[in-house]
């Protein structure tokens, strides 16, 4: 299976924002290089929100590029097996904690956002990750800063779709 199939099947199993989600799905069957970053009309990325929920926090990159905090994530590679492998990947590399685990579940959000020219647009697949007690970041090429914020703090330095994520996120572990 490739990484372009295991995404549409994905996708296809995801329940929530239906509209988004088709949007998703169409692009990718406009689109058989829609997966990757060469893709100008846009392409799929995938992402995941590391938290830690015994310390009620999560943590959040100063993107170098963007000068945002966001999750962690970026764009999938030819290696990547599936979207979660590649949300768990980019993950560890932005977070630089090994040892963190994909909430069950399969995707918590969908995130459509602009991106400036050639690309256009990215279609994020959005996963939140469990990192395990006492976990030490470490900050990557990628980030200008990297550093945990209580959930209650997110609002105040993010921007909406960080906080759409942490709140499905926390809806899914209260479930």
């Amino acid at each position: 299976m490739t990484l372009h199939d295991d995404a549409v099947l994905v996708l296809k199993q995801y329940e929530d924002q239906e509209e988004l989600r088709q949007v998703y799905l169409d692009h990718l069957s406009e689109h058989p290089d829609g997966m990757w970053k060469a893709c100008t009309a846009g392409h799929v990325t995938a992402s995941a929100l590391v938290i830690d929920p015994v310390g009620c926090r999560v943590l959040l990159t100063l993107h170098r590029k963007l000068r945002m905090w966001l999750q962690m994530g970026g764009h999938c590679e030819p290696g990547d097996p599936t979207l979660a492998a590649a949300a768990l990947r980019e993950a560890t590399e932005e977070s630089g904690i090994e040892s963190l685990i994909l909430l069950p579940g399969g995707p918590v959000t969908l995130d459509r956002h602009a991106i400036p020219a050639p690309c256009n647009w990215h279609l994020d697949v959005q996963y939140a990750a469990l990192a395990p007690a006492e976990a030490v970041a470490a900050i990557s090429d990628e980030s200008l800063d990297l550093r945990w914020f209580p959930y209650e703090e997110v609002a105040d330095v993010a921007d909406a779709s960080v906080v759409r994520l942490l709140e499905a996120t926390r809806a899914r572990l209260a479930a």
